[in-house]
């Protein structure tokens, strides 16, 4: 039967997000493979950022699986990629990335990568037909969160006015930018005010906006329920980089304590060497471990000196 890959409709998003459930339970061996990631999700929010974005892949009437494209301006990510266990070895897969890879192109980004299992070659060896190489592992870490915290009003987008967000976004695009020409975090800024995700947390200092951090926050989320999960924070470069890193994660685990969630999570790629190190310093422990596969020989904030989070996922 013929095998058709064609957008995700906003109706098959339930179908496309069962199908996923199925396919990383499986391959890890829950018990119940429908409890992957628990009241978590992806698919639904990403698909409302860019619908042009999520593929489908269509066998015999019957979605069996489902790739989304993420743009974060002159960088650009995909996942999760999901086809039915009942279908693994059918090409399905290299179709619905062939999909998302020529839209990465069309986007004209720079820069593009994916997180995978660190330990399946075989999905190594899927990717690597598309130029996409291992580099740096990317850890996920997560700490607990005690209660009684706050955070002030100025440090959270969604309660400023409209013409102070227009203000922070410009300044957080300016931010990025100097960690990588062209990086552009506003479709996930957006995205937290439009689809009520969580917080985008802003640090501020005598100079303007020192970092930022776009944060998940319970369930239908990211995050998943007593959960607050850090998808992308930065810092301004500079010889305060270290220090505001380190006060950007302290606002985040304010935000979580004052949103009585009970876990701070976050990803950090292990090239960023001292921001990984700073997280395991501030208490963080490992509770993932995926690998970061990059087309070459581009970097792009992926580097020593970067202050940055997030896993691609």
């Amino acid at each position: 039967m013929t095998l058709v890959t064609r957008l995700l409709q906003a109706h098959e998003i339930s179908d496309a997000d069962r199908v996923f459930r199925l396919a990383f339970g499986t391959f890890l061996g829950l018990p119940n493979p429908q409890d992957f990631m628990g009241d978590a999700t992806y698919l639904e929010h990403r698909w409302h950022m860019d619908p042009s974005a999520a593929f489908a892949a269509e066998k015999a009437g019957r979605l069996v699986g489902s790739n989304v494209a993420v743009c974060w301006g002159s960088f650009g990510f995909f996942g999760p990629l999901s086809v039915h266990p009942d279908l693994w070895d059918h090409s399905i897969g290299q179709k619905l990335v062939a999909a998302v890879v020529d839209r990465l192109d069309e986007w004209g980004v720079t820069h593009a990568g994916l997180f995978t299992f660190a330990r399946s070659p075989k999905h190594h060896a899927l990717y690597q037909k598309f130029d996409f190489w291992p580099q740096h592992l990317t850890v996920v870490l997560a700490k607990a969160i005690a209660p009684g915290q706050t955070l002030a009003d100025e440090a959270r987008y969604t309660r400023l006015s409209e013409d102070q967000q227009a203000e922070a976004l410009a300044a957080a695009r300016a931010l990025t930018h100097g960690l990588y020409d062209g990086l552009d975090l506003s479709r996930e800024i957006e995205a937290i005010a439009a689809h009520n995700l969580g917080e985008v947390v802003l640090l501020w200092d005598e100079a303007g906006l020192a970092g930022f951090a776009v944060c998940h926050c319970g369930p239908q989320t990211e995050a998943g329920s007593d959960t607050c999960y850090i998808k992308f924070a930065a810092v301004r470069s500079g010889p305060q980089a270290s220090q505001n890193f380190d006060r950007l994660v302290q606002q985040c685990e304010a935000l979580a304590s004052a949103e009585n969630l009970t876990k701070l999570s976050a990803g950090v790629n292990t090239a960023r060497v001292q921001a990984y190190r700073q997280m395991l310093a501030a208490g963080y422990r490992v509770e993932l471990v995926g690998v970061a596969m990059e087309r070459l020989p581009r970097s792009g904030h992926n580097r020593p000196e970067v202050f940055a989070l997030d896993d691609w996922r």
